[in-house]
């Protein structure tokens, strides 16, 4: 258990300078020991300490359990599909279908096919059936990811499935029902584009029964460090790397960072700087290269 030795003759500005190390290698060891402890007890991928962060997972662990649809809002890169993730690992479809839908990238001609699925020969590329998202996510959670940027069409033909519950897949009209839970994320302002008749309202008040907001990393800087730690260990033990320790001086600098692209620039940052430094101890410098 001995972190250093000392020689003959004694130097003492270096028994001074090892004191401070093993001292600064203590605290971190007991911080990282609570900072563990801690991860295991919230909801999976959440973890944070300050007060808008227990209070999003009290509300995760509130809702999680109910099938109520939730809309979850925030600026990128705040961890939406974290959120929604959380929100089914703690609900009773635990180990059931995870589908995302990236709404972004769906238009009129798209949507139809993608979730609801197409039979052989119902448009000329349509070779064999296929099984669209809301059938793929039966018995389990649908997230429908950017839900802000679907077209006006593809709003109408939406609302539908989610008001009578089933629906049919293109070249077939027998009416298809799943048990699927719907949870929505997006980073833009649904209510002043439901005002300006880019959202339908209907949709919107269909989506909108539980809101769960997201805050900035900004507003919860006190948990940097915490997200550090849990990024550095996920980083270790996929790479097959040595636990990396931290210094407090890179936890503070990092602390004071000012993230526009929010947890997902942290962890990124964070691992990029584990690949590229290969060292079991990272300090400021190395943050900084």
């Amino acid at each position: 258990g001995a972190y250093d030795y000392l020689e003959k003759p004694l130097d003492f500005d270096l028994l001074h300078l090892t004191l401070e190390r093993a001292l600064d290698h203590t605290r971190l060891a007991a911080e990282n020991r609570e900072l563990r402890e801690y991860i295991r007890e919230t909801p999976s991928g959440l973890p944070g300490r300050s007060p808008r962060m227990r209070e999003l997972i009290e509300m995760v662990n509130t809702v999680a359990p109910t099938e109520a649809t939730v809309l979850i809002t925030g600026e990128s890169g705040t961890g939406k599909e974290r959120v929604a993730r959380a929100i089914q690992e703690a609900s009773a479809r635990r180990g059931k279908a995870f589908v995302t839908v990236n709404c972004a990238a769906l238009n009129e001609s798209l949507l139809e096919s993608e979730l609801f699925g197409h039979e052989k020969g119902a448009f000329t590329s349509a070779i064999k059936q296929r099984k669209g998202k809301f059938e793929q996510a039966d018995g389990g959670t649908l997230f429908l990811d950017e839900i802000g940027d679907l077209d006006m069409v593809s709003q109408v033909k939406l609302l539908r499935v989610l008001q009578d519950h089933t629906f049919e897949s293109l070249g077939d009209s027998r009416p298809k029902q799943v048990d699927t839970r719907i949870i929505c994320a997006t980073n833009r302002n649904l209510p002043q584009m439901v005002q300006q008749g880019e959202f339908r309202e209907d949709l919107f008040y269909r989506i909108n029964l539980i809101t769960v907001q997201m805050p900035a990393l900004r507003e919860r800087r006190e948990d940097i460090p915490l997200l550090v730690e849990y990024f550095a260990r996920q980083q270790a033990r996929q790479n097959g790397l040595e636990p990396v320790e931290i210094s407090a001086e890179a936890m503070e600098y990092l602390s004071r960072l000012p993230y526009p692209g929010n947890v997902r620039e942290l962890k990124n940052f964070v691992e990029r700087t584990i690949l590229v430094s290969q060292q079991p101890h990272l300090t400021e410098v190395d943050f900084k290269n």
